[in-house]
């Protein structure tokens, strides 16, 4: 047996020795290759520097900067789609957004990564539905923010291991169709509705792959879908059944040129200050008067008369009451009288009503129109009042209008105005401040219109929503003020309309139904319908209902539609498959998280609730969170009248003045109103918006998210983000170049403890651990401002402008060096791979593509198990913090930065280049400090540009420092010297701070003069007085410094 044992350890000694031959071989064949590239690189650039010198000193570079041109060629993706990108090729010399996001979204996409797991495997659950977009239409700003935001959350928690699911879907909105059903049939007018959706719903998922959202397409929806269809209806039979939806004739916001009821989220108010003529939809090029307040007389008998005062002459010819308040002395003799109508055979009563009646108001004396204003319907129903219906369905006037029918509705205003003033009954008119509701699609006058609707009553489950927030099962962020909003709202809920007069949508499952024979019943009453999936169901519901064979029924189903609210407040689970138990329905819902604007925190958030409790017996989510409403930088609404509505894509792939000012023109905007949207443009983008980068807009977007009501979107700070990609781009690049043959530590040993790391080291990894921490708060508390300032910080300020520039005397070290220095650098070169890879791993959920671009440029850890950086791990704060938070090494770095600081301040002032490398001379008088500052001097050198640094020990008492040396104080332990003999001009110096200071002087002289006024102390507010004082306080202090430098610069003179 011992032989065969001895054979066996020679066999696995000899396949060890073999292992480590290759890796040996490996990693001399890498270093071989990174050598030939290098000299490969040095080659071209002999080449260049030779070209150069053949053109007399000019090349390809000078000249297009020269002309101004972009040196960037277009860039053709050649990577097959859902293949792999091919990375092999050197680096480019700086970023550019098309390049780098081609080609990695399909294959995200063909990897699966945006599907979930066939099994979750005891992971957390995390899922979203997407607020499904109109499909007609195509994403704005607002679509951009929300999709950039959910795409941050569903990201971050991927990385962190949970069973996410972000499910994609669109809105059939039906009313976004209505303006063009009149020129075509229903049947032909559905069709083409079904073209525009394939031919736009198409449109907007493809700008949603551009915005790098990762959406499971796998599970796309769309409110018509059989599917999402079978719930709609299932819901409405339901609610029927339960008495919930009723039919009843009511007031609606009616749009006379769509010929339809709308929501209130589809009324979009103006405030008219004083008189207007305005043009109105439908009657052609005439003006008609706004914001005035028309007099006219009712007459009471043949010798007196009641003056009413209204902005809405033309509704008079409803009028069914006149009301007058029941104190009012003026009207007491009036009590129990009638008036006579002018126009039609009617009398109309005199009523007394304290609730609608205002006596300082206008004459005190109040028309009475119960079909046409809702606070007139209100009080027709507390006076029993006549309830007349003037107009026709398209603003017409109908048979009750008398000589007035079949008029235009603002025509019939200017013909009741000539007609009392023929009749001596017009008694003048006055402004009157107003606020107008117009149709938000047609930009028609909405009219309040009485027309029998369907409605759900929502007052049951209205309590259970504000219950669920009440008792923490539903979470609303920011609590202030939207839990106070959802509160008023629901505990004051109205009923729901929730019909459409439209061709497009959920046809309503309802049938009127009758006996053969019979008349047809009043349409207006519930009594006299079912509702039921199908026309066979309502046969025999009816049947039933009216005691009769099924072949003496005759039903007649509902033309309307359902409001496509009615079919969103089911999304969260109408996906799923509801009112099926699907396995993805067990699976996935509730959902976790729904993210909207506050904008729609009723129409939408609250009516999901409310369903979803109802039907479910489950939240739909567990919380809500509300992003504020995109703003320009000027804090104005994104109006197309103001020039300030910006496309996404016109952010990520740049746009100039003149096309901006095209698309200007696709629109329905009137020749004045162009005019203004193009001299806003000019004001606000005078060179265009440049290409930006979808990484970029998604980055700066998430970064206003600090919960606030609104942001002021300033396309500059986008432009900045740019600039920062080409920052990570350039520190990505250099470090690619100092990492070849470095070997980044395995995950398994990556938290061991290294005696080889510096105190810098210490410091990033402690900031790299801080930046997590604060980072992994900002995304689970939805304050992405915060996780994108720290992701932002750490590159910026620590990786880029402390770490690199700390370690460049390391990474160039080569093998002649010691093995210490060599042991040095290899612990650099680990330390600045971490940096690299989880601080891109920080950043992947705001900037996929730039981060998952570089992240595979990257080497690799070998037990690395990620294919791809938005499938890899997201750094664990807890990990981190316990293994790499080192306080006294932020505190050591600090200090070194406080005193880079003020050297750099110094340089400022004397006018130094990167270039001029005087000595630095730190004089320290606390010997703890010294302790802590010395190994640090080297990097304290490098972020200075300093040829040496050195301490003056003074711990025995000051040393004074001699006049070529440039001093500041850091602290009352601490002062700063550079050497600046031979490398400045002190005349040019002297003139520039004289310069200054008489400038300054001036400011000074001239605010302290405004302070001794005779009024001054008397009439100046104090927080004036204070803040005067503290600028005169800045303004001494500065002149001073310019004394004393003037002071060190005739010194320095003297000393030349």
């Amino acid at each position: 047996a011992a032989p065969a044992a001895s054979a066996e350890l020679d066999a696995a000694a000899a396949e060890k020795l073999a292992k480590r031959e290759a890796k040996k071989a490996a990693k001399a064949a890498k270093i071989a290759a990174a050598k030939a590239k290098k000299e490969a690189r040095e080659a071209a650039q002999k080449a260049k520097a030779a070209a150069k010198a053949a053109n007399g000193g000019d090349d390809d570079d000078d000249n297009k900067k020269k002309s101004g041109k972009d040196d960037i060629p277009e860039f053709v993706n050649t990577t097959p789609a859902g293949e792999k990108k091919d990375l092999t090729a050197e680096m480019a010399s700086s970023y550019h957004p098309p390049a780098v996001e081609a080609a990695w979204y399909a294959w995200w996409q063909k990897q699966g990564y945006f599907t979930p797991t066939a099994e979750a495997n005891g992971r957390p659950k995390y899922v979203i539905v997407i607020p499904p977009p109109n499909v007609t239409g195509s994403l704005h700003l607002g679509h951009a923010l929300t999709n950039s935001v959910q795409d941050a959350l569903v990201r971050w928690r991927r990385m962190k291991g949970d069973d996410v699911l972000w499910v994609p879907g669109t809105d059939h909105a039906g009313i976004a169709t209505q303006r063009v059903r009149h020129d075509l049939g229903r049947t032909d007018f559905v069709k083409k509705v079904w073209e525009w959706k394939e031919m736009y719903g198409s449109k907007i998922y493809n700008q949603l792959r551009r915005l790098g959202s990762s959406l499971d397409w796998t599970r796309t929806a769309f409110t018509m879908d059989d599917n999402l269809s079978a719930a709609v209806t299932e819901c409405f039979v339901r609610f029927f059944e339960e008495g919930l939806i009723y039919r009843a004739d009511r007031l609606v916001n009616w749009c006379c040129t769509l010929e339809t009821a709308i929501s209130d989220i589809e009324v979009e108010y103006i405030d008219i200050e004083k008189p207007v003529q305005r043009k109105v939809p439908g009657h052609g090029d005439k003006t008609y008067p706004f914001g005035v307040l028309d007099k006219f007389a009712y007459k009471v008998n043949d010798d007196d008369e009641l003056v009413v005062a209204t902005t809405r002459i033309e509704t008079m010819l409803g009028d069914t009451a006149v009301a007058v308040h029941p104190d009012d002395e003026r009207y007491k003799k009036y009590h129990g009288k009638k008036l006579k109508h002018p126009f039609v055979d009617r009398e109309i009563p005199i009523i007394l009503d304290s609730v609608l009646v205002d006596m300082n108001f206008g004459t005190g004396a109040v028309k009475v129109t119960p079909a046409h204003d809702p606070n007139d319907y209100a009080t027709g129903k507390r006076h029993n009042l006549e309830f007349i219906n003037i107009l026709n369905r398209n603003g017409t006037f109908n048979e009750n209008g008398g000589e007035f029918a079949g008029m235009k509705r603002f025509d019939v205003r200017l013909a009741i105005i000539g007609k009392f003033k023929e009749m001596g009954l017009y008694r003048g008119k006055e402004p009157n401040p107003m606020r107008l509701g117009l149709c938000s699609r047609s930009g028609d006058v909405v009219e309040p219109f009485l027309t029998p609707q369907w409605w759900v009553d929502c007052k049951d489950m209205a309590a259970e929503a504000v219950k669920a927030v009440r008792t923490g099962e539903l979470e609303i962020v920011p609590a202030h003020p939207h839990t106070n909003t959802w509160y008023h709202w629901l505990e004051n809920v109205q009923d729901w309309c929730i019909s459409r007069q439209l061709w497009w949508g959920h046809r309503i499952p309802a049938y009127l139904i009758s006996i053969k024979g019979d008349p047809i019943p009043d349409d207006a009453e519930t009594k006299n319908w079912v509702s039921a999936p199908t026309v066979e169901e309502a046969r025999a519901k009816a049947a039933k209902k009216l005691g009769v064979p099924e072949d003496d029924v005759v039903l007649t189903q509902d033309e309307d539609v359902l409001d496509t609210w009615f079919s969103s407040g089911l999304f969260p689970f109408s996906v799923f498959g509801w009112p099926r138990e699907t396995d993805d329905f067990k699976r996935f819902f509730p959902t976790s998280v729904l993210e909207t604007g506050h904008d729609i925190l009723f129409f939408w958030v609250a009516r999901m609730v409310m369903m979803s409790q109802k039907l479910t017996g489950k939240l739909p989510f567990k919380q809500v969170l509300l992003h504020a409403m995109v703003r320009d930088a000027h804090n104005r609404k994104m109006s197309k009248s103001l020039g300030n509505v910006i496309d996404p894509l016109h952010c990520i792939e740049g746009i100039s003045l003149e096309d901006l000012h095209e698309t200007l023109k696709s629109g329905n905007l009137g020749e004045s109103e162009i005019k203004k949207a193009i001299a806003g443009q000019k004001a606000d983008y005078p060179k265009g918006i440049p290409e930006c980068g979808t990484d970029a807009l998604r980055f700066g977007l998430c970064s206003y998210m600090s919960q606030g009501r609104s942001i002021n979107l300033d396309v500059n700070r986008v432009v900045a983000y740019r600039h920062f990609c080409n920052k990570l781009w350039n520190a990505t690049r250099f470090a690619l170049t100092h990492l070849e043959g470095a070997e980044p530590s395995p995950h398994k040993t990556l938290y061991d403890e290294d005696t080889n790391r510096t105190g810098i080291e210490n410091w990033l990894l402690s900031r790299l651990a801080a930046a997590t921490a604060t980072s992994e708060n900002g995304l689970a508390s939805f304050q992405l401002a915060e996780a994108t300032d720290a992701a932002y910080n750490f590159w910026m300020h620590e990786l880029c402008a402390v770490f690199l520039e700390a370690i460049k005397p390391w990474v160039y070290i080569d093998d002649s060096a010691s093995d210490e220095a060599k042991a040095r650098k290899a612990s650099v070169q680990r330390t600045l791979y971490t940096a690299l890879d989880m601080g891109l791993r920080l950043l992947h959920p705001f900037m996929p593509f730039v981060t998952e671009e570089l992240w595979q440029r990257l080497p690799h850890r070998p037990d690395e198990p990620a294919e791809s950086l938005m499938m890899a791990a997201f750094p664990d704060t807890d990990v981190l913090n316990k293994a790499w938070s080192n306080k006294q090494a932020e505190e050591d770095v600090k200090l070194m930065n406080s005193l880079a600081d003020q050297v750099r301040s110094l340089r400022g002032e004397y006018r130094l280049t990167p270039k001029q490398k005087p000595t630095l001379t730190v004089h320290m008088t606390d010997a703890d400090e010294i302790k802590r500052l010395t190994p640090l001097l080297e990097t304290l050198g490098e972020l200075t540009w300093t040829s040496s640094v050195s301490i003056l020990d003074a711990t025995a008492g000051a040393v004074k420092s001699n006049t070529t040396q440039a001093c500041v104080g850091v602290s009352t332990s601490i002062e700063v010297r550079l050497t600046v003999k031979g490398f400045v001009n002190p005349d040019a110096l002297i003139k520039t701070a004289q310069t200054r200071q008489k400038k300054m002087q001036a400011k000074r002289d001239h605010l302290y003069k405004s302070t001794q006024t005779v009024y001054y102390d008397d009439k100046t507010p104090d927080e004036v007085k204070k803040s005067n004082q503290e600028t005169l306080d800045s303004f001494d202090a500065q002149l001073l410094a310019f004394e004393k430098s003037i002071k060190n610069f005739e010194a320095l003179k003297q000393e030349a």
